[in-house]
């Protein structure tokens, strides 16, 4: 019991990062954008919050305020990277994958540059610890406490808070209807009179900042608030785009892909507690390759079926019927 215990408290702050970052490029896909930004941008996120966090971890701020400050500073900084998406995606009508490739391929380099220069490192290295033990009263819920409230991070709520607003905007608002019109018939929509530009715009901004705060979470959740221009997010913005593929552009379905690809990363970190996978003697990197070839194994198989918006990459024109 207790070896399920640990594989939950840790497979959740994994998943987090993975479901805001796929729930962002649903924003973006759903209003007619092709976000392959995701990497880049969650690296540029998480960059700018633990830049934050470096300059502040020494003073007598509560480790949680830093990590909400961060994550604001993320969010903000993804937002900006995610503007540049929208101006070459809306308004240049430029080719939406070249333009999130080269988007993902600048920071990276940029990073390292930046972290040369100022730090004498590949990255940036925090020291403060944003765990938790336990969370005042939830811990205390039999099973469930401990489960979901003991040993885990702040993020892990905050991500589900993030769940629960994208379902109510996604099903219960105008804005998410209109949103979807968007990505799906977007001359219907301005025939009623909605700005599919505005619309675009406003789906891509929030998934920068989605993507944003999903890297600065995995910076903080994953890498213990560690960011490498070398290593960067680990190909996570790329598994949270096969996640939001594999979750059918929904949000509940989104965070069952999410979980079931942060269980396999989880175990593959975790073989020394699993005896029967212990005693198989096989190498732990090809444990760690199983997200990844679940990735291609899944999309595989559920490629056929899968229903993209119908005017998911395509720039809009009003002159074009």
């Amino acid at each position: 019991m207790d070896t399920v215990y640990y594989l939950i408290q840790n497979m959740l702050p994994v998943s987090i990062p993975l479901l805001l970052v796929a729930l962002g490029g649903m924003y973006s896909e759903i209003s007619g954008v092709v976000n392959i930004a995701l990497e880049g941008i969650m690296l540029f996120g998480a960059f700018f919050g633990a830049l934050f966090v470096f300059f502040v971890q020494d003073s007598s701020m509560n480790p949680q305020t830093i990590l909400l400050l961060g994550m604001l500073i993320a969010a903000l900084a993804g937002l900006i990277y995610s503007l540049l998406l929208s101006f070459a995606a809306v308004n240049m009508k430029a080719d939406q994958v070249i333009t999130g490739t080269s988007l993902n391929m600048l920071i990276p380099a940029a990073i390292l540059l930046f972290s040369r220069m100022f730090f004498n490192s590949d990255g940036i290295t925090t020291s403060i610890n944003f765990y938790i033990r336990e969370v005042p009263i939830l811990g205390q819920i039999p099973l469930l406490g401990q489960m979901f409230f003991q040993r885990t991070y702040l993020t892990v709520m905050i991500g589900f808070i993030f769940l629960i607003i994208a379902v109510i905007v996604f099903y219960k608002t105008k804005f998410g209807l209109r949103i979807r019109s968007c990505g799906e018939h977007p001359h219907a929509a301005d025939s009623v009179g909605i700005n599919v530009y505005k619309m675009r715009y406003a789906g891509v901004s929030i998934s920068g900042i989605l993507a944003g705060i999903g890297g600065f979470f995995y910076s903080v959740g994953v890498m213990d608030g560690n960011v490498s221009g070398h290593t960067g997010v680990a190909g996570f913005g790329f598994l949270a785009l096969a996640v939001m593929i594999f979750g059918q552009w929904k949000p509940i379905k989104i965070l069952f892909a999410a979980l079931f690809f942060a269980f396999l990363r989880t175990l593959a970190y975790s073989i020394s507690l699993i005896p029967i996978l212990d005693n198989l003697g096989i190498n732990q990197t090809y444990y760690k390759m199983l997200p990844y070839i679940a990735t291609m194994v899944v999309l595989a198989f559920t490629s056929k079926k899968s229903r993209a918006p119908k005017a998911e990459g395509i720039p809009y024109d009003k002159s074009k019927r």
